[in-house]
């Protein structure tokens, strides 16, 4: 696809339910209400950082085999994780009044702001001053906030389907038959990714206790290895936009057929090192574990570096294209976006990613219930 764990919030709070999170979320189902679950935040911690890891591989991967075969492990599940861990979160979601709320000011409020901020700046950086600011047309990173707008307002329905996940499968699966689905709200890619939010919001604490067993980490190691063996052959023979979710199988000059067919061996790749990466995921407090809280602010955040490091001419060295070049570049991707995580940087930007905005909306019967209650007492 980026929330200050001082501000917890009981697992009823859907509002950073997302991959990329904000402070005021419940992270997991707690033992005790309002207690952040470690491995939950320890996971999007990590997942972040390979986010922005594989932005900064991505002008070093011409002329590198090796990669290129990283890039391609690396964008077959990181986005995958954070959408399931997203629909894991979403399970509650009921369109209350409170859970729109939350959705408008943790989503929709930072989309249009980031979308015109992305639009501006790469005005700059791109050296199109004439770039129209688009809310119909998501640029950069911005398409998954979007995405999970709409994922979200969807939950009640699959939680109704009976089979959800063939569902949400097959709809994917013709979403890449169409090249006329357009750009508007990244349609395409918010359908293809479906199947992953619809497979978290199926999920349960036991399937990922399951994946958190000693036999499922000692597996994870050589089934790693194998995809990283595997991305590296595949490298010269098809292209890794597949797993981008973005394009139909004509945009990627295939047949029609191979559309389908990709749809269920990605979704299957996928899943499957979206299970080794959870495997290795630790689940007790650490260091970066409050990081974990503030993944939305990462982000969104550190595109604006990735975006204007070309513009800056960052990797003009050919040094940065050497193997010690590529150590340089992933280190400072992860300093980077961890330091875009830290409390001070989500205390300067709280009024932009979690506005309150109570003058936007209505009082619920609830909130006036208290608020009574409160003056009574």
């Amino acid at each position: 696809m980026s929330e200050d764990t001082l501000r917890m919030r009981p697992v009823a709070s859907t509002r950073g339910e997302a991959g990329p999170s904000t402070s005021r979320e419940a992270a997991a189902p707690p033992k005790q209400a309002g207690q952040r679950d470690a491995f939950f935040d320890n996971a999007k911690y990590l997942a972040i950082v390979l986010v922005a890891i594989g932005h900064a591989w991505e002008p070093l991967r011409d002329g590198s085999r090796a990669v290129s075969a990283l890039y391609m492990v690396v964008y077959a599940f990181h986005m995958p994780a954070f959408i399931v861990i997203s629909g894991y979160f979403s399970r509650s979601f009921d369109a209350g009044p409170g859970r729109i709320r939350r959705l408008v000011t943790g989503l929709a409020v930072p989309y249009v702001v980031f979308e015109t901020a992305y639009t501006l700046f790469t005005r700059w950086t791109d050296q199109e001053p004439d770039r129209p600011v688009s809310l119909l047309d998501p640029l950069y990173l911005t398409w998954f906030l979007a995405a999970l707008f709409i994922w979200r307002l969807t939950t009640p329905v699959w939680r109704r389907v009976r089979w959800p996940l063939p569902v949400a499968l097959v709809i994917a699966m013709l979403a890449t038959l169409s090249s006329s689905i357009g750009n508007d709200l990244d349609l395409q890619r918010t359908l293809q990714f479906l199947p992953y939010f619809v497979l978290g919001l199926l999920l349960k604490p036991e399937h990922f206790r399951l994946v958190r067993r000693r036999s499922a980490r000692v597996l994870a190691v050589p089934v790693f290895a194998a995809a990283v063996v595997v991305a590296y052959w595949a490298v010269p023979r098809m292209t890794g936009a597949w797993f981008y979710h973005r394009d139909s199988a004509e945009e990627l000059a295939a047949p029609a057929w191979y559309g389908p067919v990709m749809t269920l061996v990605t979704f299957g790749c996928s899943l499957v090192l979206v299970a080794c990466f959870l495997a290795w995921v630790p689940g007790r407090r650490a260091w970066f574990t409050a990081l974990g809280a503030g993944t939305l602010y990462g982000y969104l955040l550190h595109g604006f570096v990735a975006q204007g490091s070309k513009f800056w001419g960052w990797y003009e060295p050919a040094w940065v294209h050497q193997p010690v070049g590529v150590v340089v570049v992933t280190a400072f991707a992860a300093v980077l976006v961890t330091a875009l995580c830290t409390p001070p940087v989500r205390r300067l930007f709280r009024w932009v990613m979690e506005p309150e905005m109570p003058w936007a909306f209505r009082r619920d019967a609830h909130q006036q219930a208290r608020e009574r209650n409160a003056v009574r007492g």
